[in-house]
C-alpha cells in the first residue's frame, strides 16, 4: 500500500522548536543489553518527541550526525551504536544475529522510555528496525528504512537452493577465517578517508573525514583501524525464513517509508513485491544515490525525511 496516515499512536506529534544555541548534543551514555555495555549518543532536547537513528552494518552512530543536526530542533534525537560498532562492547563466545539486534533495539526503547517514537535507519540497521516495529506496532509511530529490506527475492531464491548442512559448514569455515583476519591498520587519517571514499565514491573528503574520525581507533604504534569487530561480518545461515519476515512486516501499523538509491545495487521493493506486504508504505526512489542515500543526497533525503516525520 501506498500514502500516509495519522495514527492514534501519534501522542509526541508536534515538534517542540527549541533555538539551536540551546541543543547542547550530541552527548555519549551507556546501556546495558545481555550484559554488554552499548553506546549511544543525545542530541539533547529531551521535551521534544523521540527519533531514534539507526546505523547499518559496520558503520557508527555518528554517521547520522547530518541528519540529527537537521532534526535536533524540533526533536529529541538518539543514535545508538549497535552491538560491535562503533564505542559499542563488542560480544564474546558467539556471533553477532538480527534478532539480538533487535533486542538491544527493544532494550534501548524499554529503558529511556521512548515509545511511542519515530525511527530512521539504514541498511542493517533498516533490517533491524522493521523487525522491531512488527514485533512492537503501537511503539512506533513512523518508520523510515533506507535500503534496509535485505537480499532481493532473486537474492533469497538462490538462498533457498543452498541445502542447511552446506550453508552452516560454510557459515562455520567463514568464523574459521575472521579467527584470522588481522585488522587493517592506515597509517594517518588521511589515508583511511581515502579507503572510506572509495568504498562510496558520492562522499565529499569533508564527509569521509568526518565518518573516519568517528568510525576509527588508534592503535599503541599510531596507526589507525576501524573500531567494528570483524565478527560483524558473519550471518548466520539459519534465521527467519522470508515468508516469517513477510508476517513481521505486514504487522507494522505506522505509516513506513522504504527509501532506495537509484544507483544503488538493493533491489526497488515497490517493483520487486516486497512492499505489498506492509499495511501502509511508501516507496522513494532517489536518484544520484548509492546504497548511503542519507550521505549521497542529504538535502534530498531531509526532505523527504520532514515531510514524512
Amino acid at each position: 500500500m501506498t500514502g500516509s496516515r495519522k495514527t492514534a499512536q501519534d501522542t509526541k506529534t508536534m515538534p517542540s522548536t527549541v533555538p539551536e544555541t540551546a541543543i547542547p548534543g550530541p552527548t555519549s551514555h551507556s546501556y546495558f543489553s545481555q550484559r554488554l555495555r552499548l553506546h549511544y549518543v543525545d542530541w539533547g532536547n529531551p521535551s521534544a518527541p523521540p527519533v531514534l537513528l539507526v546505523h547499518g552494518g559496520r558503520d557508527h552512530c555518528r554517521n547520522w550526525d547530518w541528519v540529527a543536526r537537521a532534526l535536533c530542533k524540533d526533536y529529541h534525537v538518539i543514535a545508538p551504536d549497535l552491538r560491535g560498532h562503533g564505542d559499542s562492547q563488542w560480544i564474546t563466545g558467539g556471533t553477532y544475529t538480527t534478532l539480538d539486534y533487535v533486542y538491544d533495539i527493544a532494550q534501548l526503547v524499554h529503558q529511556l522510555n521512548l515509545a511511542p517514537l519515530r525511527i530512521v535507519s539504514h541498511s542493517m540497521g533498516g533490517n533491524i528496525s522493521l523487525r522491531y516495529a512488527g514485533l512492537y506496532p503501537d511503539s512506533v509511530s513512523r518508520l523510515v528504512a533506507i535500503e534496509g529490506l535485505g537480499p532481493s527475492p532473486e537474492m533469497q531464491a538462490k538462498l533457498k537452493k543452498v541445502e542447511i548442512d552446506d550453508g552452516l559448514r560454510g557459515w562455520i569455515n567463514q568464523l574459521r577465517k575472521l579467527s584470522g583476519w588481522q585488522a587493517r591498520r592506515y597509517d594517518s587519517l588521511a589515508e583511511a578517508a581515502n579507503r572510506m571514499q572509495e568504498a562510496n565514491p558520492h562522499l565529499s573528503a569533508d564527509q569521509a573525514l568526518h565518518l573516519t574520525i568517528h568510525g576509527v581507533h588508534q592503535n599503541e604504534d599510531g596507526s589507525y583501524s576501524w573500531k567494528f569487530d570483524n565478527y560483524t561480518r558473519a550471518f548466520p545461515s539459519a534465521g527467519l525464513s522470508t515468508q516469517d519476515t513477510s508476517t513481521i512486516h505486514s504487522k507494522i501499523s505506522c505509516p513506513t517509508m522504504l527509501v532506495y538509491g537509484g544507483e544503488s545495487w538493493a533491489s526497488n521493493p515497490a517493483e520487486d513485491g516486497r512492499a505489498d506486504v506492509f499495511q501502509d508504505a511508501r516507496v522513494e526512489v532517489v536518484a544520484d544515490a548509492g546504497h548511503w542515500v542519507h550521505h549521497d543526497q542529504l538535502e534530498v533525503f531531509l526532505g523527504l525525511l520532514r515531510d514524512f516525520l
